[in-house]
């Protein structure tokens, strides 16, 4: 523990995980722990959740774990409302819900488009709107959203809805952090590709492979040039860099952490 986050206040969304192992929003909440925040974790899956309080604690942080699904304006109303009320204060908001399924404009329901535009960018319009006019009243704080790499390029899967929600966060990040610079609040994007996280065992296996998962695994890591799949950590650094004041300047862009993969030409 070096102290970068000592004394900051971080809302976390998705911090649970789909299973045992380093998921994004679970590394995160343990690594932003481990580095002095208080963090608020937020999750609509309580079990998930407590898989990750016990490690996030044990790092000897202030833990609040609060029920939420970010998707509903109320609910996110009401998850902001109890971090300020639990810790006074939010310096830090990490948009981490995400979730994708499989299918092109033909194959995929209508339905299930818009459901996965709530999941992957509504949640995170709605978690800023609240969010930002606390961290103005206090005097500006660090917004970290979580797109994908397949918002910038094909990845292997037709999932153009993903894909285009995860395109429109890297975007919004962009717009909303020119719009709020004046406030001292700074909006960057990480952009995990292909990690090894317990989303993959847990639901991209069935829908890729088969419920293959060696498989699945092989052939993602594949179109990686460094030759190994990061995980949850990978991701989790990335954001802690861009909370923490050395990042002081840096607002309006992304780090895409991908092990090369989106700078490949085939």
């Amino acid at each position: 523990m070096t102290g970068r986050l000592a004394g900051k206040v971080a809302l976390i969304t998705g911090a649970g995980s789909a299973g045992p192992g380093w998921g994004n929003g679970r590394a995160t909440a343990v690594i932003f722990a481990r580095e002095g925040a208080s963090v608020f974790l937020a999750d609509r899956d309580p079990a998930a959740l407590a898989g990750t309080v016990a490690p996030a604690q044990a790092e000897g942080g202030q833990v609040v774990a609060h029920e939420c699904d970010v998707t509903t304006d109320g609910e996110v109303a009401a998850m902001v409302e109890r971090c300020v009320l639990a810790f006074g204060k939010i310096d830090v908001l990490v948009n981490n819900v995400g979730g994708s399924l499989p299918g092109g404009p033909v194959e995929l329901a209508l339905a299930d488009w818009q459901a996965q535009f709530a999941v992957n960018l509504t949640s995170v319009f709605l978690s800023c709107k609240h969010v930002i006019p606390v961290m103005r009243g206090h005097g500006g704080g660090s917004i970290v959203n979580t797109a994908s790499a397949s918002g910038l390029r094909w990845t292997g899967a037709a999932q153009v809805a993903y894909a285009a929600a995860k395109a429109g966060v890297i975007q919004f990040s962009r717009v909303v952090a020119v719009q709020h610079a004046a406030d001292r609040i700074r909006v960057n994007t990480v952009v995990p590709g292909q990690l090894h996280t317990p989303m993959v065992e847990a639901r991209l296996a069935g829908q890729r492979a088969g419920g293959d998962v060696a498989r699945l695994l092989r052939d993602r890591q594949a179109r990686i040039p460094l030759g190994f799949m990061g995980d949850g950590r990978d991701t989790a650094y990335a954001s802690l860099f861009l909370a923490s004041d050395e990042a002081r300047f840096i607002t309006g862009t992304e780090i895409v952490i991908d092990g090369g993969m989106t700078a490949r030409c085939d």
